[in-house]
Formats: structure tokens, C-alpha cells, sequence
């Protein structure tokens, strides 16, 4: 939401918000004029006068305080996906749709263009790097944005590139079978002029018109980056992992259907670090372990982020977890045990609860989740840590010189590794 408030400042607008707490994404637009945020939700957020729009997020109920204040005051209450919809209308759109790497991706275009000195507008789910926010309108005729499947809001958009790169079951509520999320993005990918799709055959069956495949060719992974062929031209990445050589890949392929010069965007991709909470460095333990943070949230993500970390130098590869939402937990705890699996030792901290409350789903907790881990570890050592307090003194005890940590999920995870991190 603080990247449509950023969008929609920069149109004119007076921009107002609240949320539950601060983050740095407040504190950020408050900085910067945008708006100056209230914290908690109250009917006395929404301003006075006529002309008021209230937008929110899939996270917000009906019964949310602000919402029935703007019901009872016959003011225009909207889902997000309005407000997109009407942004992307009014610019040429890249769309980076898909269950993983969509902040990625996004990020990787917006550098792309910007090099190629395309001035594009984005808005994204997280920081794109370099110290850039997660928004910005821009000077240029290019929007890149990601389009989210989790409440089918992608269908709202108005698209000419779209960019697809992958579909794997998710977001339980919304969908119930692998074969109705295939239908949205089926939908997803009818209308836009241009469809920019990993080279898989279930993925590609799935536009019926033209399509642009893109992957990473003739790949070999390196210490904290990789090399491929794209084009019959050579790329290198500085961020690790091969799936980040196949975002790489795909977001060359949109660059250069946007009109960016080729090799303007290579270049650009070879001094990408990364985008916000995506295998973000935050500093080093007291006693010398390197400590990331990483947003991902699901089995798939899991593995290809420490899958990356292992082509890094360390003694110890420890991964803690924060899992995200009861019901991803309940139906995919086996899998998220297998893939932690892949680290010398883990820790799993209690869900984070996001829209969802524990009482709607009795039994399950990030327990669950460290039972299935110990049960693929073959003795590696397994913590159950609920709280933060728990883990912290655990983490600053275990963590020493050389170890390399990654603290991964879609929560607030990324405040403990902080806290580990010697001032």
C-alpha cells in the first residue's frame, strides 16, 4: 500500500494511512512528504470534506473500523486492486506475475530500463535495490509492477508485457486446486499484447498467443553469483543462485520488448545486489557470522534460497524460519521440513499469523514444521524457538565465526536479524 500512496502523491493527491504499526516503509513516505501515517485504525483516520477515497488491502476486513466509517459516510470504499487497475491505465505496463520471484524480477526490470535510460515508474512489493523505495511514478512512458495471484487482483490490470515465472500451488484460501490458480493466470496471460514466459511446457500452454520463452542457458553457478547465455550474449550476476539467473533471464527478455538496449541492460544486471529482503546481507554476529534476511515463505523458496547460500563460503549453513500464515503451515509442513533439511542446523520460530487467527486453526503451529524438520535432518540439530526472546539468546550462543545464517519469511522476521547483528 505505501507504494500506491507514493504513486498516488506524486499525482496529486493528498495521501493519508494508517496501519497497525510503523515500519520502515512509513517512516520512509513521512520522510519524504507523502503522508504522515496513523498508527492503529480508527473511523477519525479518514479525513474530513468531500472527495475522500478509501483503498485497502486484502489484509483489512469488512468490519475494520475505518471501513465502516466510510460506509456509514457513503464514502467510495475500494480494494487495492482498483487503484492499480486505474494506475496501470494510464502507462505502457510490464506485469511480473507468478507463485515465486516476482519482487525479484520486477526489480531486475526496473534496473534494466533505468540503465537503459527508460526512466520507468514501478511499483513493488519490496525495496528494488540500490536504495531505491519499492515506488516511484517516473518520468518515462514504462510501469513495471507485480501482479499478485493471492486475491486475483492480477486480473484487474491493464497489461502489454506480461511476464509469468512459475505456478505452484499457493495461497490456500483464494485457490483450491492447482488447476483453478492455473486457470487465472490462463486468464492472466489472454489480453496483453506480449507474454514473457519461462520455457516450461506446462507454463507455456498456458497463453494462447504468442509467446516470448526465456531461461538461463549454458548456466554455471559461482561463489555468490552465476554466469548463463541469453540472447547468444553472456550474462553475470552478482546475486546467487540459479533462480536468480532465471529471473535474470526473463527480465532481460521484457527489457528488451520495452526497447531497452541490450547491452545497456546486461551491464545493469552484472552490478545488481539484490532487491530488499531478498538474500539481503544485514551484517555480521558478535562473534563474527554473517547474517541474512530473505523473504521467502514457501517450500520452493526455501530450498532455492539455501540452495544459493551454499555456494558461498561458510562452516555452517544455519537456517531459521518464520513461518507465514496457519494454513500454509498446516497443508505444507512436510514439504517446508524437507526443504530446511538442506541447512547444518535450524530453527523455526511460531507462525506469523498475518490475516489469519490461531483459534480458526487449532493444532497447528510452527511446532508442526520443526517435527517435520527433525524428521528429514538425519540428526542435524533442530530448534523449536516460538518467540523471539526464545531465539535470540539460542542464535547469539550458536552463532560463531564463519557460520552463515539466513533468517527467512514473509513476516517480521527480519527485526530478530537485526537484533543479531553486533552494533
Amino acid at each position: 500500500m505505501s507504494g500506491y500512496a507514493r504513486a498516488a502523491h506524486a499525482l496529486g493527491a493528498e495521501v493519508s494511512g494508517s496501519d497497525s504499526k510503523s515500519s520502515s516503509y512509513l517512516q520512509r513516505l513521512a520522510a519524504e512528504g507523502v503522508l504522515d501515517a496513523s498508527i492503529g485504525h480508527a473511523a477519525a483516520n479518514i479525513p474530513a470534506g468531500e472527495g475522500v477515497e478509501l483503498y485497502y488491502s486484502s489484509a483489512i476486513p469488512s468490519d475494520n473500523a475505518e471501513r465502516l466509517a466510510a460506509r456509514e459516510r457513503e464514502i467510495p470504499e475500494r480494494p487495492r486492486a482498483q487503484l492499480l487497475a486505474e494506475l496501470t491505465a494510464l502507462r505502457r505496463t510490464i506485469a511480473v506475475a507468478g507463485t515465486h520471484g516476482k519482487t525479484t524480477t520486477a526489480s531486475m526490470i526496473v534496473h534494466a530500463l533505468r540503465a537503459a535510460g527508460l526512466q520507468p515508474g514501478w511499483l513493488v512489493g519490496g525495496s528494488v535495490g540500490d536504495e531505491l523505495a519499492n515506488a516511484e511514478w517516473g518520468d518515462g512512458e514504462w510501469l513495471v509492477v507485480e501482479a499478485d495471484e493471492s486475491d486475483r487482483s492480477m486480473l484487474s490490470l491493464n497489461v502489454e508485457i506480461a511476464v509469468l515465472t512459475n505456478v505452484e500451488l499457493d495461497h490456500h484460501a483464494t485457490f483450491g486446486s492447482l488447476a483453478e490458480l492455473r486457470g487465472a493466470f490462463r486468464e492472466f496471460l489472454s489480453a496483453p499484447a506480449h507474454a514473457v514466459i519461462w520455457d516450461r511446457t506446462e507454463l507455456l500452454a498456458l497463453r494462447a498467443g504468442p509467446v516470448n520463452p526465456y531461461d538461463a542457458i549454458a548456466l554455471t553457478l559461482t561463489a555468490g553469483g552465476s554466469s548463463f547465455q541469453w540472447r547468444e550474449r553472456s550474462v553475470r550476476l552478482t546475486v546467487p543462485g540459479a533462480h536468480n539467473a532465471i529471473n535474470a533471464a526473463g527480465a532481460l527478455e521484457a527489457a528488451h520488448l520495452a526497447g531497452a538496449e541490450e547491452a545497456l541492460t546486461i551491464e545493469a544486471l552484472a552490478t545488481f545486489h539484490g532487491a530488499g529482503r531478498r538474500f539481503q546481507l544485514l551484517g555480521a554476529s558478535a562473534r563474527g557470522a554473517l547474517i541474512y534476511d530473505d523473504y521467502a515463505h514457501h517450500p520452493t523458496e526455501i530450498a532455492a534460497t539455501l540452495e544459493a547460500a551454499r555456494t558461498l563460503e561458510h562452516r555452517r549453513l544455519v537456517a531459521v524460519f518464520q513461518p507465514h500464515l496457519y494454513s500454509r503451515t498446516a497443508l505444507l509442513a512436510r514439504e517446508f521440513g524437507l526443504a530446511m533439511a538442506r541447512a547444518d542446523v535450524i530453527a523455526v520460530l511460531d507462525v506469523y499469523p498475518a490475516r489469519e487467527r490461531a483459534e480458526d486453526h487449532p493444532g497447528v503451529s510452527g511446532l508442526t514444521i520443526a517435527e517435520a524438520a527433525a524428521d528429514a535432518a538425519g540428526g542435524r540439530p533442530v530448534y523449536w524457538l516460538p518467540t523471539f526472546a526464545d531465539a535470540r539468546p539460542v542464535l547469539e550462543d550458536l552463532l560463531g565465526d564463519e557460520d552463515l545464517c539466513v533468517l527467512m519469511g514473509a513476516g517480521d522476521i527480519e527485526l530478530l536479524g537485526r537484533e543479531l547483528v553486533s552494533r
